[in-house]
Order: C-alpha cells, then sequence, then structure tokens
C-alpha cells in the first residue's frame, strides 16, 4: 500500500517513493510519498496559517481534539502495533506496550491541555510601585518543527504533537525513514478528531529536505529527538529558534551490596536486551561492587541466556533484529574490536543476519567505542569497583548524561547519587530505562537538554508573559 503526505488536513501524492522493509525478513512492508521543496513548503504554510486557528482554540476543544486521537489509537491497538513490528523489527510484546503508552501520552495531553498554569506576581516591591501587581500567563510559541527516530515509532511522535497540540501550537512532523507508515497512521487518525486543517502536517522526506524545517524562520521550535551527531548539527542551524534536544545515552547502573542480586539482573537484563538494545536509556554500563561481582554475573548470565531472540511478531521474543544491515555491522564490529583489545565475552557475542545475540563482556577498554559510545545493541558491559564514590565517578566519566540506575537501600547512597550522578534523572532500584510518559525526561551534557514529559514539553513550547497591572 502507498501512504501519501497529510498536508493542510488533506492526502497529497508524489511520484517519487520510498518502500519501507522489513528488517527482520526483508519483506516489502509498503511505500511512502517523498516531499520535496514545494511539499514542505506547503507544510509549512499550512501549519503558520493553522496557527492562528490553534493559538485561540479553548481549552475544552484543544482536549476534546487529543482524547478524540487517544480513543482511536486505543481502537487501533493491534492494526498499529504489527505495522510497527513489521517496520521496526521491534518485538510485538513492546509495540503493543508501546500503543499503550501512546494512549496515555495523548491522554495526558488532554489533560494538560485543561490546566495550563498562571500565577499572580506581587510587585509593589519597592517605593513608588505601590498598588501594582502582575498576571504571568504561558502563551504558545508557534508552528513546531518535529524530528522523531525509529525505535519509538509511535510514542515519540506522541510526545512531540500530544503538548503542542496542547498548547494551543501546529506541528510538521517529519516522519522516520524506517517507519513512516506509523506516521502516516497518526495522520489518518488525527484527521478524524476534530483538529483545524493545518494543525497537524505529517511528511516523509530526505534528511536534505528535512533542514528547510529547521531554517525556516516561520517554525518557531525544533524539538529533535536522535543521535547526538544529527541534533547538535540541525542546532547549530537554528540560532534563533527554541530548541529541544532528546539525544543519545549511554546508561550505566551501580549495583551496591545490599540489592537482591537476582531481581537486578532480572530487571537489568530487560533493559539491557529489550528491542536489541535500540533504546537511548537501554542498559550499557553495570557497576558492581566487589564484593557482589562474582554472584551478580552468574544471575546475570543466566538471566541473559534466558532471554529471546528471533521473530519479533512472536509474543515471546525479546530481542528482535537490528534496524538495518549496517547497524548491525557497526554494533558487532565494536564487540569484536573490544575484544581484539582484550574484553572477555562472557554470554552471547554471535550474529545471525540483522540479529545480535545479548551479548555480556566483562574487561572492556574503557577508550573503545563499545564502552565510551552509544551501543545502541543488545549488548552490556561488567564491571567492578570498592567505593560508592568510585562508581559514581565511573557513571559520570561519559560524554553522555540521559538517566542512570542505582540499587541500593542506603538512603545517604540514595541522595549521594541524586546529588552527584551527572544525568537528567536518577532511578532508584529499577533499571535506568524506566520511563512514564508525565515525567520530566531528557538528558546533559551530550544527551541534550530540554525536557520531555507532556507537562515538561508544554513549558518548553509556550512563552511566559507578564501583564503589568496599576491599580492606583
Amino acid at each position: 500500500m502507498k501512504h501519501s503526505l497529510f498536508i493542510g488536513g488533506a492526502w497529497v501524492e508524489t511520484k517519487e517513493v520510498a518502500v519501507v522493509s522489513n528488517p527482520y525478513d526483508g519483506g516489502v512492508v509498503g511505500e511512502v510519498c517523498l516531499a520535496g521543496e514545494s511539499e514542505i513548503e506547503s507544510a509549512v504554510d499550512s501549519a503558520d496559517k493553522a496557527f492562528q486557528v490553534t493559538r485561540k482554540l479553548p481549552a475544552y476543544k484543544r482536549a476534546a481534539i487529543l482524547e478524540s486521537v487517544g480513543s482511536q489509537i486505543r481502537e487501533r491497538r493491534e492494526e498499529i502495533a504489527r505495522t510497527m513490528t513489521l517496520e521496526s523489527g521491534k518485538p510485538i510484546q513492546f509495540t503493543l506496550g508501546e500503543v499503550d503508552r501512546a494512549v496515555m501520552t495523548f491522554t495526558i495531553s488532554a489533560e494538560e491541555a485543561k490546566r495550563m498554569p498562571g500565577e499572580v506576581v506581587p510587585l509593589d516591591l519597592a517605593a513608588g510601585a505601590e498598588g501594582r501587581w502582575g498576571v504571568v500567563r504561558r502563551f504558545p510559541v508557534g508552528p513546531v518543527a518535529s524530528i522523531t527516530p525509529f525505535n519509538f515509532p509511535l510514542n515519540l511522535v506522541a510526545h512531540k504533537i500530544g503538548p503542542a497540540l496542547a498548547a494551543g501550537n501546529t506541528v510538521v512532523h517529519k516522519s522516520p525513514p524506517q517507519t513512516p507508515i506509523t506516521s502516516a497512521i497518526l495522520a489518518e487518525i488525527i484527521m478524524k478528531s476534530g483538529a483545524p486543517e493545518g494543525a497537524v502536517n505529517v511528511v516523509a522526506c530526505s534528511n536534505e529536505v528535512a533542514e528547510r524545517l529547521v531554517i525556516d524562520p516561520r517554525l518557531k521550535i525544533l524539538s529533535f529527538t536522535g543521535s547526538p551527531r544529527v541534533g547538535w548539527y540541525l542546532k547549530s542551524k537554528a540560532p534563533k529558534k527554541k530548541v529541544v534536544l532528546e539525544l543519545g545515552g549511554n546508561a550505566a547502573v551501580i549495583v551496591e551490596r545490599d540489592a537482591k542480586l537476582d531481581i537486578v539482573a532480572k530487571r537489568l537484563a530487560a533493559g539491557a536486551f529489550a528491542n536489541a538494545g535500540q533504546i537511548c536509556i537501554s542498559v550499557q554500563r553495570i557497576y558492581v561492587h566487589k564484593d557482589v561481582y562474582d554472584d551478580f554475573r552468574d544471575f546475570f548470565a543466566s538471566e541473559t541466556k534466558s532471554v529471546k531472540a528471533g521473530d519479533p511478531m512472536d509474543p515471546d521474543t525479546v530481542v528482535g533484529p537490528m534496524i538495518s544491515a549496517k547497524e548491525a555491522d557497526r554494533a558487532f564490529d565494536w564487540i569484536m574490536q573490544a575484544k581484539e583489545h582484550g574484553a572477555i565475552v562472557t554470554t552471547g557475542g554471535k550474529r545471525n543476519g540483522n540479529l545480535i545475540e545479548p551479548t555480556v563482556l566483562e574487561k572492556v577498554p574503557a577508550d573503545s567505542e563499545l564502552y565510551c559510545e552509544e551501543a545502541f545493541a543488545p549488548v552490556a558491559i561488567l564491571e567492578s569497583y570498592s567505593e560508592f564514590d568510585e562508581a559514581i565517578k565511573k557513571v559520570n566519566d561519559s560524554r553522555f548524561g540521559l538517566q542512570a540506575g542505582v540499587f541500593t537501600n542506603d538512603v545517604r547512597k540514595i541522595f549521594r547519587a541524586f546529588e552527584e550522578v551527572h544525568v537528567g534523572g536518577v532511578i532508584i532500584n529499577d533499571y535506568p530505562t524506566f520511563r512514564i510518559d508525565n515525567m520530566p525526561y531528557g538528558g546533559i551534557k551530550d544527551s541534550g537538554f530540554g525536557r520531555e514529559g507532556v507537562r515538561y514539553a508544554i513549558e518548553e513550547m509556550t512563552e511566559p508573559k507578564l501583564l503589568a497591572l496599576n491599580t492606583r
């Protein structure tokens, strides 16, 4: 089936199309039309004009649109999940969960549309300012350029569109090249939601054409999720825009002596290998106290061996294929390079086509790509430490800072980690892969800046304005 572009509330066909392939078996999933310069111009113009409507929509209408989107997604749960699995190779158990999360994201967005806060500020702080007080209210900034990656084809898009519509903004969304059909289905749903024409535009296009969205002054915000290399490059092209970047990670975990090792091993295996590790907060570095290191390694090896890899349509599969042969080549090369420089593969390490076995390594050199870059593959590294502060230093010795996990029941260490670990979120007694859709989510350092999580994204997509009153 060929999927068109969604611009100005209508479907737009183009002569240039891209074929979408299944990364597991190479089968054709469908085709999508590709936007050129003229279609991008139409999409931006449509969003710009629609903003004059959306910025004046009352809260109840914005909420009703978002509630409709969430309800329709719920009704099409199986279809959307299957499409995501076919496009991305993400196992069906996780795409079903992602559909449920997207319903939550749009539902929360509908709720937040009804309760955008403001405040009264006293202004009579100096002589001569008697009788003055201020009202602060947040206003939508304008059209949003939304760019997302393949690994969460629905919910990452929901985290752009939901808050934007809740705030009264409009959107031009550039769909991921690997998973554009999911975005097209979401466009179908939005078309039936009662959203004004042009409020949301969905286009597939080349990266070169997509740069138009970044540099066009009519688009006031760039909200980008993806690789650090691309994210920082795009930011350099948009010096006068509001920019939110949710970039890569190299998630680390500290396992203290008082942790329940068998439970921790089960959670970290899920956090390291789900969706072939293609999650920006996937568990990558695991630092274990030396007194329990050997026991934990045994538990973790056992859990890793029980993780099922294979057909993503199998409801028991945890590890599906890498998104492409190129990415499988890269990840496998990093494993082999680490081995050549002294790393020991304790579990896994084999490859079959785009499938890479869940792999655990020890003694990985700290200067290797597998250790210091984002693996984005089903790979976990084990290393011991002696003192808690030493473990914190190891976690912080990274150019990334998205989320980290700490397993301990010592409240002093919990708050020391909260204060000293340089990341956007510290997750206690769970894996750093934890995310729920109302929480502030984002990173520091090369992991980006700004926050998602509906209310926090709304703050990024609005500006506070002061009304100063002189009552005398």
